[in-house]
């Protein structure tokens, strides 16, 4: 990353303005594309490590992008999700459909920021019960390298998410 602020980090600190947090911002000398990298980088236990995972569902005859925010420790279990949300199926998503809706590159997706055809939206989100475990959790701040501090409630306040068990450890 240059020197100069990435567009999509600007955009994520923009949200965190807008939302009056001023959470702890770091830029890791190295990519934390996966959440034992991010784990490693920030010295925590990777469970620590608030993952978002882009998935898609079936509404109104489209594809529309679902956000799970999963604890590092855990595979998101989409027949789990599925079933205890009501979506008949959350389908695996590529990386074109991550950019569309998100505007972020996997490995860097922020739970905030999200910009779909120019305009700043929030997602379906669901966020890991697991994270509340931490009184800190590790998200990422829209770019692979940059991560910011919150907590599990922040995470439900900031996204509108819905607590859920997506996991069976």
């Amino acid at each position: 990353m240059s020197q100069t602020e990435h567009s999509s980090v600007a955009r994520v600190k923009a949200v965190f303005a807008a939302l009056a947090i001023e959470p702890e911002v770091r830029k890791l000398s190295d990519s934390a594309r996966t959440a034992v990298d991010a784990a490693q980088a920030l010295d925590v236990e990777v469970g620590q490590i608030a993952s978002s995972i882009v998935f898609s569902y079936d509404r109104d005859g489209r594809r529309v992008p679902v956000l799970v925010i999963t604890s590092g420790r855990h595979r998101v279990d989409t027949d789990l999700v599925a079933s205890s949300t009501g979506i008949a199926k959350l389908h695996r998503v590529d990386a074109d459909f991550v950019r569309e809706w998100s505007g972020f590159a996997i490995g860097g997706v922020s739970p905030l920021g999200w910009l779909h055809n120019e305009v700043i939206s929030q997602p379906l989100t669901f966020i890991d019960t697991a994270l509340a475990e931490y009184g800190e959790v590790w998200a990422a701040a829209g770019h692979t390298h940059v991560v910011y501090r919150t907590t599990f409630d922040e995470l439900v306040h900031t996204t509108g998410g819905t607590p859920l068990h997506v996991a069976n450890d």
